[in-house]
């Protein structure tokens, strides 16, 4: 009797641990560096989901952002991507770093710009993007978004890494080597303010190069993701004047096979909660239901057309 009873038990724990592990959602977001605004704006999302939607399991994955993400959810190793619209564009179409399409791509919505911040010690003489003809430039991680940002800018300038003294660094590693000044500038495609120029202003003189209309007209021709815009005087400590530059799209992507009702409810409460995202990076102002189309550069997700079709966007 007492054997039976402990297999009743036993069937009826194993049946409870099944329901539970169906119930449970899993959902691994692959961010970017910890320096950067993709990890705490994703630690930020994954608190909102795992308090709100019953069932979440979100964790957050630091990364090296954009091309590796990508890589990530193609090999069904990650469930949801921060990425630059234009990365993404590159990845669906099976362009530039990406040498096959990845059709299954799906965008969420649009977040924030992204601002390409050329930083440059003080004390270097680089007042143009001109000038960094013949300087030590960190131009992000091989093959990453913000390399393919500064190759561009470069293209349009008339110049290539010939040009320069090229050093491929992230953000933190390009942020210490301009503080011990192995470097004299850097590319930054990031959310401004971004931590890694906030830290270095304070123990450095910095000035933020701005690109000249002609180089973003060039740029716009032939890459219409692009867009003006203004990092406002006295963002970073030193830097009193407006800088006009270009910026690309912050966006969350998945892949197509993302049930449709689960999108949706990402979507849904991520903007319901929008506080916990401005308590997460300043960025999290930006995120709000009406721009989260703008420069989707893939196909949207069903489950988010759903979500923008009844906020009537």
């Amino acid at each position: 009797k007492g054997v039976c009873q402990m297999k009743r038990l036993l069937v009826a724990a194993i049946a409870l641990l099944v329901i539970v592990t169906q119930a449970a959602t899993f959902l691994t977001i692959a961010t970017g560096g910890t320096a950067g605004t993709y990890y705490p704006l994703g630690a930020g999302m994954a608190d909102i989901w795992n308090k709100n939607i019953k069932g979440m399991n979100a964790m957050v994955q630091s990364s090296l952002a954009s091309v590796a993400n990508v890589n990530l959810l193609k090999n069904k190793e990650v469930d949801l991507i921060f990425v630059q619209n234009d990365v993404a564009f590159y990845a669906y179409n099976g362009v530039e770093m990406f040498k096959e399409p990845f059709p299954q791509l799906m965008g969420l919505a649009t977040l924030y710009p992204e601002s390409v911040q050329i930083v440059a010690l003080a004390d270097r003489g680089i007042n143009s993007v001109y000038d960094l003809k013949g300087k030590r430039v960190a131009v992000g991680t091989a093959g990453s978004g913000t390399e393919v940002n500064a190759r561009q800018i470069l293209a349009a300038a008339g110049m290539t890494y010939n040009d320069i003294k090229v050093q491929y660094l992230s953000f933190a590693e390009a942020a210490n080597n301009l503080k011990d000044g192995n470097i004299d500038a850097a590319f930054v495609t990031a959310g401004h303010p971004t931590a890694a120029i906030v830290d270095l202003a304070a123990v450095r003189k910095i000035v933020l190069v701005p690109v000249p209309d002609e180089i973003i007209a060039s740029l716009q021709k032939d890459y219409p993701f692009y867009v003006k815009i203004v990092v406002p005087a006295g963002t970073y400590k030193g830097v009193d004047v407006d800088v006009i530059t270009v910026a690309v799209k912050a966006m969350l992507a998945v892949r197509a096979e993302m049930p449709e009702d689960l999108v949706y409810q990402l979507l849904k409460t991520m903007y319901a909660n929008q506080k916990r995202l401005i308590e997460a990076h300043a960025k999290g102002e930006l995120i709000i239901p009406e721009t989260g189309k703008e420069g989707m550069s893939i196909p949207l997700h069903p489950g988010a057309e759903k979500f923008f079709k009844e906020m009537g966007l």
